[in-house]
């Protein structure tokens, strides 16, 4: 399992977008030479915990649950084929393109080791939005990308460091619970249901999430732990 390239993105205008700024960094392409990962701070006032990154809606993204977004290269390779087109690293807006990294069968609190120093956590998988419709410009892309249900995962800083391209990616806590990134999107988007069996993830689980599982479970009645 490794790293294939570190990518960042650059604020860029658009028409495609509703971000206050009127712009996006979803465009990002591979870094060269090392980068420096850390965590970013609290959602709304921080952005990507990826230094060089710049997050232009920070009403919906970047902070500390989402300080990293990644996605695997099998997954791009199977969109080209579905699509009939090239997507380049970074195409789909990530900042880690792996290779031999099952993304969306990592369990919600999963920690990786990338490079010598940085180590990740899993929070969640992402949601698509019109800005990733409108930058890959493909017609109904969300309802596609939803019904696909390979999101990609978003994860926290726990140690910071830097990391480059061809760095090893090793797995070194994966959490007893089956609470993966798959089954927690289907939760949010198409399986409502599954909502409340998010909560066995704990605190890894992504903040925002962890309060609408308790308050589906709420509403109609089921077992809080």
């Amino acid at each position: 399992m490794k790293l294939l390239s570190v990518n960042l993105g650059r604020f860029k205008a658009v028409e495609y977008t509703d971000a206050p700024a009127g712009g996006t960094g979803i465009d990002k392409q591979p870094a060269e030479g090392a980068v420096r990962v850390a965590a970013p701070g609290a959602k709304g006032v921080a952005g990507s915990g990826v230094a060089g990154d710049e997050v232009c809606d920070l009403r919906h993204h970047g902070g500390d649950d989402q300080a990293v977004y990644a996605f695997a290269r099998e997954d791009l390779d199977a969109w080209e084929r579905l699509l009939g087109r090239t997507l380049a690293n970074g195409s789909f807006g990530e900042n880690l393109t792996t290779s031999g990294l099952d993304v969306n069968g990592a369990k919600i609190g999963e920690r990786w080791r990338v490079g010598p120093d940085l180590l990740l956590e899993v929070t969640s998988g992402r949601i698509p939005c019109q800005t990733f419709q409108g930058h890959l410009g493909e017609k109904r892309w969300v309802k596609r990308f939803t019904q696909q249900g390979a999101p990609g995962a978003y994860l926290r800083v726990i140690e910071p460091g830097e990391i480059r391209g061809g760095d090893p990616v090793e797995i070194v806590h994966r959490p007893e619970h089956d609470i993966t990134v798959a089954l927690q999107f289907r939760a949010v988007t198409t399986e409502k249901h599954l909502l409340p069996s998010l909560l066995a993830a704990g605190d890894a689980l992504h903040s925002e999430l962890t309060e609408t599982a308790r308050t589906y479970a709420r509403k109609y009645g089921s077992q809080v732990s």
